[in-house]
């Protein structure tokens, strides 16, 4: 049965909770390519899938499914065709879940530690894995023994794939980019734009480039091509007077290319790169947010609120400590890209010779005023939030 909020929302950006939520913290989420079915990876060591309705302007979720690792599990990711989703943590290993059929799941991939990212790559109809033991791994999930495994410099924190550009974040700021038409090699090594621990990272849709996030409340927008290299920047974010907190998670929108960022104080806000503004900052949740994702349309973000045990067991409270997953409806306004602030010196030009007439203080006024309205006030709101 579905479960439609009936109850007050105590949500502060009035979001819808998932019904029967993980026991325990939230590592991943993961919509499906092919409809609303949400599934969350969590460190009580299950997978569960739920299936996502709407009526009107308000959520509902039906739990359909679950099964179990014999350790917390850290990340998940589905196939194309929307049938079967992969999962892999602690155990060292990724299960292989038929879930749309009724299948039992199966181990499809193993490493020597941990396993801390994996997706699946449809041009190439092979599963990637990375993990602590500092190698990354492709799989052809009908075999045993990996396809081939790829030496890291480091344990993998983060992955993300937008073929034909895979770029790979590890320890000690590495940044290995790979063109997976020959994913053997290296195409690039680059050390983070960010100071601190990288967290996550999110391709272009254009694969052009990359975003990457940190411990530190930063955000660094990086182009490949090195004659595009002037277009990077960094900017801040998920900070509040002398607090700083961890970016976990970047995702961008799927229709408007614009992304989010999800972070440990709680909140989550919506940016657009090419005018290099903020679209729109939501209220902070009680706790953390670890993880977030868009469906497939762009039309629903999911984000998970959570003790992300960044401050150790010491500071873990198990009465205060419940895990939520929330729904979020997007309006267009927060995720559609605006005009560059660039673009208004072109407005202004094409105003000049209708407003600017000769002799008259009232005109030279009304063209004084609209040429701060024009370049002014969008400047003074780009440094605001940059």
């Amino acid at each position: 049965m579905s479960n439609f909020a009936s109850s007050a929302n105590t949500n502060p950006n009035k979001s819808f909770e998932v019904a029967q939520p993980p026991n325990d913290s939230v590592s991943s989420l993961s919509f499906s390519s092919k409809g609303n079915f949400l599934v969350a990876t969590s460190w009580d060591n299950q997978v569960r899938c739920w299936e996502i309705t709407r009526n009107g302007a308000t959520l509902g979720s039906v739990a359909k499914a679950s099964i179990s690792h014999d350790q917390p599990v850290l990340c998940s990711a589905w196939k194309d065709d929307g049938t079967t989703v992969f999962s892999g943590g602690c155990d060292k290993q990724v299960k292989m879940w038929p879930l749309m059929s009724g299948g039992q799941p199966m181990t499809v991939a193993m490493h020597d530690a941990p396993i801390k990212e994996t997706a699946w790559i449809p041009e190439m109809n092979l599963l990637v894995t990375g993990s602590w033991d500092k190698t990354l791994k492709y799989w052809d999930t009908r075999q045993s023994n990996p396809v081939h495994t790829q030496q890291l410099p480091d344990r993998c924190y983060a992955l993300t794939v937008k073929h034909p550009l895979m770029v790979v974040g590890t320890a000690d700021r590495n940044l290995i980019v790979f063109n997976l038409q020959n994913p053997q090699t290296e195409f690039k090594r680059i050390t983070s734009p960010l100071k601190y621990q990288t967290r996550s990272v999110a391709a272009f849709p254009d694969q052009l480039g990359f975003l990457v996030g940190s411990i530190e409340g930063r955000v660094g927008v990086h182009h490949l091509d090195d004659a595009q290299q002037s277009k990077n920047f960094t900017f801040k974010c998920h900070r509040e007077g002398n607090e700083i907190y961890s970016v976990n998670s970047l995702n961008f929108h799927p229709v408007h290319h614009t992304f989010a960022t999800a972070g440990s104080d709680g909140a989550f806000n919506f940016w657009d790169k090419d005018s290099k503004q903020r679209l729109k900052a939501m209220s902070r949740c009680s706790q953390p947010i670890p993880c977030s994702s868009f469906n497939n349309d762009g039309s629903i973000f999911a984000y998970s609120v959570c003790y992300d045990w960044s401050k150790g067991a010491e500071n873990h409270n198990p009465a205060t400590a419940k895990a939520h997953i929330f729904l979020h409806l997007p309006q267009e306004s927060e995720v559609k890209g605006k005009p560059r602030v660039g673009n208004n010196s072109r407005k202004v030009m094409v105003h000049v010779a209708r407003l600017k007439k000769p002799g008259g203080k009232i005109g030279h006024l009304f063209f004084f005023f609209f040429l701060v309205q024009m370049t002014v006030f969008p400047l003074f709101k780009l440094l605001m939030y940059d």
